[in-house]
Parts: C-alpha cells; structure tokens; sequence
C-alpha cells in the first residue's frame, strides 16, 4: 500500500491500469470490478493497481454515525491483493480533498499524479466536490488524456452486489445472505484481549476481541469460525456479539468460545467468521441461568 502523495514514476510504473472505489468489503460485484482491471492490465502489458479512499466518506461527512465498516484498511488491502492486484493507491480522503472538483480530479490527480491509462469503476461509482462525477463524464474528461474508461455492473445472479445492502442484512442477523454477496462468511478481526476469565469459571473459556470501527452486526449469539491470521487451520465455534448484559452490559466486543480448542492466545491476531445467527442477545438473572443457556447454545451450534 503506497499513499497517494507518495506516489512517484519512480517507484511505481506510469501508464498503469486503476481501479477505483472504496471497495468496502470486497464483495462479489468489487472482486468482478478487480478482475476486469487484472485482465485488462495483463493484456496491455502493465501494472493493475487500486485507487481507493482512506477514511472512509462517511467518517468526513457523518462523523457522529455509528461505526459501519466492512473491511477495516488493513483488511481491505489484503483481499484486494489476493484478486491479483499489483498494488493499492490510498488516496488520504480530507476537507481539502473533497473540495477538488470532478474534472480536476481527473486531470490532477488520474492524469497529472497517476499516469494512468486506463481506468475501470463500477457503473454507481461518483467522485469529486458535491459527487457530480459519474462514470459517463468519467469518461469524457478522461478522453482528451487518451485515458481509456470501463464501467463494470456489479451484479450477479440477478442481484445487485452492493455494501449497503450486506450492512443491511448484517443489522438484522442476516449472515448467511449477506455472505453470498460477499463470496465468503463477513468476518471481524482483532487482537484477543484479556477479559474478566467469567468463561473459564463457567467452564467455557472464550476469546474476546473489541469490535472497533466495525459494523455492529445484530447483537446476538452466532456460530462462528475462526482462524488465526496468516494460518489455515480454522476452529467452529459459538460467540456472543454486543454488550453481554448479564455480566457486562456496556462493553461491545466478539467473545467466542472454539470447541476442542485449549490454546493461550492472547495478544494474537484473529479472525472470526460469523456463519449462523442462534438468538438475539439477552440478559439472565443468574449465572447459573447463563451458563445453562450457554450449554444450549453450543448444542445448537454444534448441530448447524
């Protein structure tokens, strides 16, 4: 991953083909978008690169929102480049940035900056002060450069893939249809952090990470897999995600419990793939009331 202001002809070949976006999730309809751009950069003989936007819009423009993230940068990168991407271009996404205007951006920053030579973008893809670029002037402000533009449908099988609608489908416990828009299960990733151990005295330690600027999916209980990253041995288990209100009731976090699972692994890096949605999270009056409910749990997940 490489800045934008950092971008030179010296460490980064001019006359390279660019997909643009946000690419938030890296779903079905952006692996098409990445896949066209590959092709398109092998055929010419030149680099694919990404140009995408860091922060996100929405943190400039609604910084109040809740946290909505798919993808996380640093997770966003990694599954861009598994599509074949040479490189990712991070254009840092500021005030003065979003007052650049649509035919300066392209003439500053896709022409002057990049060099690029061919552009690809998918066909909802807007940019410039008050968003009044769109993929039809795209191409008619890139033309005079010789820059050439493709517009990509991000749909499939009769749907649109959009990251709207996987947040959508998140929010209401809907995992299994948001991951057929992504082509894979929507994972969180985090560092595992040391908890109050409650798990270890109901006899089902679990693995907790802080959920960050993720989306917050439906607080519930889900089935889960998990990995440690850059290894491929997964464990299934059950987590809770949301605020645990029986014994918490305030600190959002992913805590998981991995069957056959008996390793210390605080401080590591892991990922954890919610794949079904059990019941929505609930307070109980007990601990003993909880831990009952947990042993439920793990039989249900461990049936799915």
């Amino acid at each position: 991953m490489i800045l934008l202001d950092s971008y030179t002809g010296q460490n980064h070949k001019r006359g390279a083909v660019f997909a643009l976006g946000n690419f938030d999730g890296v779903h079905r309809g952006h692996r098409l978008l990445l896949t066209a751009a590959v092709a398109q950069a092998r055929m010419m003989g030149v680099p694919a690169y990404v140009l995408t936007f860091e922060p996100h819009p929405r943190d400039l423009f609604q910084p109040q929102a809740a946290p909505f993230r798919l993808t996380p940068s640093a997770i966003k990168e990694r599954l861009i480049k598994k599509c074949g991407i040479d490189d990712v271009v991070v254009c840092p996404f500021t005030s003065a940035f979003a007052q650049i205007t649509a035919p300066d951006f392209v003439e500053k920053i896709l022409h002057e900056k990049l060099g690029a030579a061919f552009l690809i973008a998918g066909q909802d893809f807007t940019f410039g002060h008050n968003r009044i670029g769109e993929m039809q002037k795209l191409a008619a402000w890139a033309q005079p450069h010789k820059i050439g533009v493709q517009e990509i449908a991000l749909s499939g099988d009769g749907m649109a893939y959009s990251s709207s609608r996987i947040r959508e489908l998140l929010t209401h416990g809907e995992v299994e249809k948001a991951a057929h828009i992504l082509g894979r299960g929507w994972s969180m990733t985090g560092v595992v952090i040391k908890g109050a151990q409650r798990g270890r005295i109901l006899g089902v330690p679990t693995a907790n990470i802080q959920l960050g600027d993720y989306l917050r999916p439906k607080f519930g209980v889900y089935t889960v897999q998990a990995n440690k990253v850059g290894e491929s041995k997964t464990w299934r288990g059950v987590a809770n995600v949301g605020v645990r209100p029986t014994v918490d009731g305030k600190t959002e976090n992913l805590e998981a419990h991995l069957f056959d699972f008996n390793e210390e692994i605080y401080g590591q890096e892991w990922e954890f793939s919610l794949l079904h949605f059990l019941r929505p999270e609930q307070r109980f009056d007990s601990l003993d009331a909880l831990k009952a409910q947990i042993a439920q749990d793990i039989l249900a997940a461990k049936k799915l």
